[in-house]
């Protein structure tokens, strides 16, 4: 199968958003290191008998109308000489370029989760260590049915998945023919979320961080990363935390039970020496916890990475309840001091190496990020893949996804060896709580 590149169009504002060359300095949240990588993922959309219109043309209009608002994305980052943090350069004439790719055969030939080779070709893929760098570049992808794929190439530093979604929402809105967003998009990062004067380390976050100046945070094992899609029943994990409620007397999300059963089973399979510390890392929506708030149109990086340290062992062999509730408990790290903290260190030790361990997997929850609402005129995506092994410190990410009605669908990273043992250990895991389950009937 092959998708046909027509022209890379560089879509520029329909007009100049201002009126001199400038240069926006981002935000300690947005140029922490573990995020100096390129999200890569797909938005599906199946044919819709209404649709007229060539998507590439809508959307690549409805783009240039939302630039004039977004315009740092047509930017270009760059690195400071004094620092080496990134910054972003917007100059006249600057664009954002869209991939127009043709595909002559249905879009349900197609299966993006397991195909990863054809849905790789389905969006561009940037260099994240490049000098400049595009905060974001677009393919969109036009089947001979007529459905279409948006793939979406887009730099963690300029943006995390609430503020991307914030901009695809306002694109789809003009695209539907909206005369304007809905949002004043707030860009003020480092005013919002700068240190301190002088910066101050004030909660004890040398507990969950690490320095470590010749560390490559995602060096990886140079092992072949490969995807394990599972499909978790909702029923069936609504009977499992009232089982763990029953345990620990704590309430639990689907994020704290799942994460802590994958965490769980990974460790297991992997075989890691007992001692070894193992991490658990993921982020948490800080907008509201700062004070004041953060704006509601702000798009930059709103979130902290949270981290969870057990050594192999405790997670290997304490029941999964105990797992759950350190994951529920690090929650409560989240405060305003934690933010202003973790900014001040990032201020104060930043070319020393900031890293969260050697051997983090990393969690992170698409369902709430408003995929489903992207709409440009016939209906949101039917799926959303993402492609990205990078995430958080960890090149073996879990993502939870929308999944169909009832279920939850967990997309898991693993290196190719590794498929088969965690499998193994998450059907014995799944085995061992079902038997609780029944005998607590």
């Amino acid at each position: 199968m092959q998708a046909n590149i027509q022209e890379t169009a560089m879509v520029r504002p329909i007009k100049p958003p201002f009126d001199r060359d400038h240069v926006l300095s981002l935000s300690h949240l947005d140029t922490d290191r573990n995020l100096l990588v390129t999200l890569r993922y797909l938005r599906i959309y199946s044919n819709n008998p209404h649709q007229q219109s060539d998507p590439f043309h809508v959307i690549t209009a409805a783009v240039s109308a939302a630039l004039l608002r977004y315009y740092p994305l047509a930017g270009t980052l760059r690195r400071r000489r004094s620092d080496g943090r990134l910054e972003l350069h917007c100059r006249a004439g600057d664009g954002l370029p869209v991939v127009n790719a043709v595909a002559t055969f249905p879009l349900s030939s197609v299966d993006a989760d397991g195909d990863s080779s054809f849905a790789e070709r389905l969006v561009p893929d940037p260099d994240p260590n490049e000098d400049p760098i595009r905060p974001m570049v677009l393919q969109v992808t036009r089947f001979g049915c007529g459905g279409f794929v948006l793939g979406s190439a887009v730099h963690h530093a300029i943006c995390d998945g609430l503020g991307a979604t914030m901009f695809f929402n306002a694109v789809a809105e003009l695209a539907r023919g909206s005369g304007r967003t809905g949002l004043d998009p707030v860009w003020d990062r480092s005013e919002l979320l700068g240190p301190r004067r002088p910066p101050r380390v004030e909660y004890p976050i040398r507990e969950l961080l690490s320095l470590d100046k010749d560390f490559s945070v995602y060096a990886g094992s140079g092992k072949r990363v490969v995807k394990e899609y599972l499909n978790v029943e909702e029923e069936w994990l609504g009977r499992v935390k009232a089982l763990l409620f029953k345990q620990s007397g704590l309430k639990f999300t689907t994020f704290e039970v799942l994460g802590a059963f994958i965490w769980s089973s990974r460790i297991k399979g992997g075989k890691i020496h007992a001692n070894e510390r193992v991490t658990f890392a993921y982020s948490i929506n800080i907008r509201n916890i700062v004070n004041p708030p953060l704006p509601a149109g702000y798009w930059g990086n709103g979130c902290v990475p949270m981290f969870v340290h057990l050594t192999a062992e405790e997670a290997m062999e304490q029941p999964i309840w105990k797992t759950a509730a350190t994951i529920k408990k690090s929650k409560w790290n989240a405060t305003e001091e934690y933010v202003a903290s973790f900014v001040d260190f990032q201020e104060m030790h930043y070319e020393e190496g900031i890293t969260g361990g050697r051997r983090v997997s990393g969690f992170t929850d698409w369902r709430h990020l408003g995929h489903s609402t992207v709409d440009f005129g016939w209906g949101g995506p039917e799926a959303v893949v993402p492609l990205s092994t990078r995430l958080l410190g960890s090149v073996e990410p879990c993502f939870l996804l929308p999944g169909r009605e009832g279920l939850v669908k967990v997309l898991v990273h693993l290196e190719e060896d590794m498929v088969l043992p965690f499998r193994e250990e998450f059907e014995k895991l799944r085995n061992v709580l079902q038997n609780e389950l029944l005998s607590s009937i």
